[in-house]
C-alpha cells in the first residue's frame, strides 16, 4: 500500500514488488494462464511466481509436462506456445531510445521478430524517440512504421560520462539527430525505407502520431517548436509535407525576470513555414531551428523558466511537443507545454481554429485564434498558470484530457464531441490524492477499448519507481493504483481484444526496463515480460483503421 496519508481508502492499491509476487498472481495452490505467462516471459520462474519450493516446481512440472524449459526441444516449444499465446496474436513494437533503433516482438511466441539500429546507416548519435505504425492486415508478413530520433546534445543530459562530443560524433549533420526514419518490416527483417528529414528538409525528433484514416501523420519537436503534417508515401514515392508550422512566444515582460516572460502573459504566434523555391525543401534539418540545446525532460519545463536550459531562443519557447488527432473529426491538437494549452488545427483547411487551456485558474478555457496575415495567427494568453505535457482523445471522441504539471498537478477534462473546437469546454479538472506538490506527476495516458477507463502513468523522481493509476471516466475518480511498477514508466497500450494493458518502462535508459502487464477489465497484475534497450514508447501494430484509433493516433 502507498504510504501517502492522503490516499483514498476506497481506491484499490497493488504494490508490485518481489516480496509479494505470489499475492499478485493468485492464491497458493492454484495457477492460471496469467501465471504461466509471467513464468515464461521473465525466463526465471521463481522471480514472478515465487516458485522456489519443491512443491511449486512440482506444480509447474505437472502443468507443463516438464519443469526443465530446455529439453526436449519439441516439448519445450509446445510449452512455450501454451505460456505465451495468452497475450494474443499481436506484434509489440518498441524503440530503444539511446540504443538507437527499434525492435518488434511477437507477443504470441515471445520472440523478437526483427530489429533495426540507425547507426548502421551512418547516424552517429541516433536517439530513437517516439514511433507509430501504420495498419497492416497481417503484421507478421509486413508492416511500416515511422520513428523520430533525437541527437545532438540530447545525449549529454542523462549523466553519462561520454566523450561523444570530443570525438566529433555530433557533427556534421548525421550526429545532430532530428531524423525521421520510415522503416519497413518485410516478414523477415527491418529495412530503412526513407529518412523523411532528408527527403523534405524537416527534421523533428519528438512525437510521431498517425492520422485516423492512415493517410498521413504528424511529427512535433518541442526544441524547435515545429509541427509538420506529412502525407504517407506510397508506391515507392518519397514522403511529402502537407503543411508545417512554427510556434513562437512573445511575452509581455521579455526584459524582466525570466519566469515573468511566461507567467505574466503574452501571445503565441503561429507561422506557416514555406519551402525554399530553389530546392523544394524546408531548411530545418539537424539542429537547425533549435531554440534549446537539449529537450525539456518530463516535468522539466521549470528548467526553462528558471534559466537552467541554454539555447539560442529560450524566451520564444512554447514547447510544441506533440500533436494528437480526434478519432472522428478531421481535427488535430498541438500541445504547447509551457502553457498547458492545445492549439486545434482543421486538417481540411490546414489552419488553426481554436485554442483550449487545461489548468484551473486560467482566465479563459477557450481562447480565440486571430488571423493577422496570410499564414500568420496570434493567440493571446492573459495569464499562464502552469505547464502541461501529454494528452489524448478518448476513443469515442467524447472527451479530451491533458496533464497539468510542475505548478499544478492535475488533468483538464474537455467535452470535445462538437465538430467545431471553438465550442469545446473544460468540464472538470481531475486530480488524484497523491498529486501533492510538484511530483509525482501524471504523465502518459491511454484508454480502455470502450473508453470507460483512463490509464495514467505517474512519474516519480529518479530512482523511485513509477505508478499507474486507473480512472473511471464516468465519475472521473481513481479506482485502482499499481505502485512500484518500474522506474520511468512511459506509454501504455491495450491489446485490441480488450484483455490486457501493456506498460513500457525504461529507467531513464540505464536502470531497469521491461513491460508490465495487467488485465484491462478486472485490473489484476499479470507480470512482466523482458524488453531491452531503454524504451520510451510502445505500439501494438494495428491491423486496420479501427484498431489504429487505439494505437499511437489519439493519445501520447
Amino acid at each position: 500500500m502507498s504510504s501517502n496519508a492522503n490516499a483514498d481508502p476506497r481506491v484499490e492499491t497493488s504494490c508490485v514488488s518481489a516480496s509479494n509476487v505470489t499475492r499478485l498472481n493468485g492464491k497458493h495452490g492454484s495457477i492460471d494462464r496469467r501465471k504461466l505467462l509471467a513464468a515464461a516471459t521473465t525466463g526465471i520462474v521463481g522471480t514472478i511466481l515465487g516458485a522456489r519450493s519443491a512443491s511449486a516446481t512440482g506444480l509447474l512440472s505437472r502443468l507443463l509436462g516438464d519443469a526443465n524449459f530446455l529439453a526436449p526441444a519439441a516439448k519445450a516449444a509446445d510449452a512455450d506456445a501454451l505460456r505465451m499465446a495468452t497475450l494474443g496474436d499481436y506484434v509489440w513494437l518498441t524503440p530503444t531510445k539511446l540504443g538507437g533503433g527499434a525492435q518488434a516482438q511477437d507477443l504470441a511466441t515471445g520472440k523478437t521478430m526483427a530489429w533495426i539500429e540507425y547507426w548502421n546507416y551512418g547516424d552517429s548519435c541516433p536517439i530513437a524517440h517516439h514511433l507509430a505504425a501504420f495498419p497492416s492486415p497481417d503484421p507478421r508478413k509486413g508492416f511500416e512504421f515511422v520513428n523520430s530520433t533525437q541527437g545532438g546534445q540530447n545525449v549529454l543530459i542523462y549523466g553519462i560520462p561520454t566523450q561523444i562530443r570530443e570525438h566529433g560524433m555530433l557533427d556534421p549533420l548525421w550526429g545532430q539527430g532530428n531524423q525521421i526514419y520510415r522503416v519497413g518490416f518485410d516478414g523477415s527483417q527491418m529495412n530503412l525505407l526513407e529518412n523523411v528529414a532528408e527527403s523534405t528538409g524537416v527534421g523533428l525528433g519528438v512525437h510521431t502520431v498517425i492520422f485516423p484514416d492512415a493517410t498521413g501523420y504528424s511529427v512535433c519537436d518541442g526544441q524547435k517548436d515545429i509541427v509538420a503534417f506529412f502525407k504517407r508515401a506510397t508506391g515507392g514515392n518519397k514522403t511529402e509535407v502537407i503543411e508545417a508550422f512554427r510556434f513562437d512566444w512573445i511575452g509581455n515582460e521579455p526584459n524582466g525576470l525570466l519566469q515573468d516572460n511566461w507567467f505574466k502573459g503574452g501571445k503565441v504566434r503561429v507561422t506557416r513555414l514555406v519551402k525554399a523555391p530553389e530546392t523544394g525543401l524546408y531548411d530545418y534539418r539537424g539542429t537547425k531551428g533549435n531554440k534549446l540545446d537539449w529537450e525539456m525532460v518530463p516535468m522539466g519545463e521549470y528548467l526553462a523558466y528558471t534559466g537552467q536550459l541554454p539555447g539560442d531562443s529560450v524566451k520564444s519557447l512554447t514547447g510544441a511537443d506533440n500533436c494528437v488527432h480526434h478519432p472522428f473529426h478531421p481535427l488535430s491538437l498541438v500541445t504547447l507545454r509551457m502553457f498547458a494549452v492545445g492549439v486545434v488545427f482543421d486538417r481540411t483547411t490546414m489552419e488553426p481554429l481554436a485554442c483550449i487551456s487545461s489548468p484551473e485558474g486560467t482566465t479563459k478555457e477557450s481562447i480565440p485564434v486571430k488571423k493577422i496575415a496570410d499564414g500568420i495567427w496570434d493567440i493571446t494568453l492573459d495569464n499562464v498558470v502552469t505547464s502541461g505535457h501529454e494528452c489524448g482523445f478518448g476513443p469515442q471522441g467524447k472527451w479530451f484530457t491533458m496533464t497539468n504539471n510542475t505548478r499544478q498537478n492535475s488533468m483538464g477534462v474537455f467535452d470535445c464531441e462538437d465538430r467545431d473546437p471553438r465550442k469545446w469546454i473544460r468540464v472538470r479538472n481531475f486530480k488524484d490524492s497523491h498529486w501533492v506538490g510538484s511530483t509525482p506527476s501524471p504523465f502518459h495516458i491511454t484508454y480502455s477499448m470502450d473508453g470507460s477507463k483512463m490509464f495514467v502513468s505517474e512519474l516519480h523522481q529518479k530512482p523511485a519507481k513509477s505508478a499507474i493509476l486507473v480512472v473511471d471516466t464516468n465519475s472521473w475518480t481513481t479506482i485502482k493504483r499499481f505502485e512500484n511498477v518500474g522506474v520511468d514508466t512511459q506509454t501504455m497500450h491495450v491489446t485490441y481484444d480488450g484483455k490486457y494493458v501493456l506498460a513500457i518502462f525504461s529507467g531513464f535508459q540505464r536502470l531497469e526496463g521491461g513491460t508490465f502487464i495487467f488485465t484491462q477489465d478486472t485490473l489484476e497484475p499479470v507480470g512482466y515480460i523482458p524488453n531491452f534497450g531503454g524504451h520510451h514508447d510502445c505500439v501494438i501494430v494495428p491491423r486496420n483503421n479501427q484498431e489504429l484509433i487505439h494505437s499511437r493516433c489519439t493519445t501520447v
